[in-house]
C-alpha cells in the first residue's frame, strides 16, 4: 500500500487535486489570448439568444452557454485553446490516475463567460463529465476569483469550522486567483462558484468539459 503518512498518528486520504497551469509561457499564445478577447466581445454583441438567456437567468454579462452549440466552429481561435486544453487535460488525467482504458477524454461542451460588475455564478457543478475547467482571458483588477467547496460538505453536520489560519487542503472553501492566460482544471463532481465580480471592467473566460 501507497505510504500516505503525514506524521506518526495522520494519513492523508481521498485527495481533491486542481490542476494550474499559465498559457501566456507558450511561444506566440499571448496574441492568441487577445484575439480571443476580441471574438468573445464580439460575441457578446451579436449573439441575441445568449443575450436573452443571460437576462432571463440574472446573468449579468453574456455566456454562450446556451446558445452558441459549439464555440470552435465560430473561431478558429477557440481551435488553438482547444489543442492546448487537449493535452493539458489529458495530462491533468494522467497525473491524478484516471483508469481511462487507454482512451484520452474529449471536449464535450465549451463556452463563452462574461462577467460584469457585481455579477456572480452560485455554487454549482458539471454532471455526466469527467474533468471540467476554466480559461481566463482578461482578469481585470477587482475581479473575482473562483471559489471551490469542500465536496464532503453535505455530511459533516455538527463538525466544527476549520482554522481560519489552518492549511489549505483543510478548509471548507478555498479560493485561487486566477490571471490572464490562467488555466484550472478540477474533476467535474467538484462544486465551485464565482463570488461578486467587483471589477469595473468585465471578466472574461472560457469554460468547458471533457469526458
Amino acid at each position: 500500500m501507497t505510504d500516505l503518512t503525514l506524521s506518526p498518528n495522520l494519513s492523508r486520504l481521498f485527495v481533491t487535486e486542481i490542476y494550474r497551469a499559465d498559457l501566456t509561457k507558450i511561444a506566440g499564445f499571448d496574441g492568441k489570448i487577445d484575439e480571443m478577447e476580441d471574438t468573445c466581445r464580439g460575441m457578446a454583441d451579436d449573439d441575441e439568444t445568449g443575450q436573452d438567456w443571460s437576462q432571463k437567468h440574472g446573468y449579468l454579462g453574456y455566456t454562450s452557454y446556451a446558445s452558441i452549440e459549439d464555440i470552435t466552429k465560430y473561431a478558429t481561435v477557440f481551435e488553438d485553446l482547444k489543442r492546448q486544453l487537449d493535452i493539458h487535460v489529458n495530462t491533468y488525467a494522467t497525473q491524478i490516475e484516471l483508469d481511462l482504458n487507454n482512451r484520452k477524454l474529449k471536449l464535450v461542451s465549451m463556452w463563452v463567460n462574461i462577467l460584469d460588475q457585481y455579477g456572480t455564478h452560485s455554487g454549482h457543478l458539471h454532471p455526466h463529465c469527467a474533468v471540467s475547467g476554466t480559461f481566463y482571458v482578461s482578469v481585470p483588477p477587482g475581479a473575482s476569483a473562483i471559489k471551490f467547496e469542500d465536496p464532503r460538505m453535505a455530511m459533516m453536520m455538527a463538525a466544527p469550522l476549520r482554522r481560519g489560519n489552518g492549511r489549505p487542503d483543510r478548509q471548507n472553501f478555498v479560493s485561487f486567483q486566477p490571471m490572464r492566460g490562467t488555466l484550472l482544471l478540477w474533476e467535474s463532481w467538484l462544486r465551485h462558484e464565482v463570488p461578486i465580480n467587483l471589477s469595473e471592467e468585465p471578466r472574461i473566460s472560457i469554460s468547458f468539459n471533457y469526458a
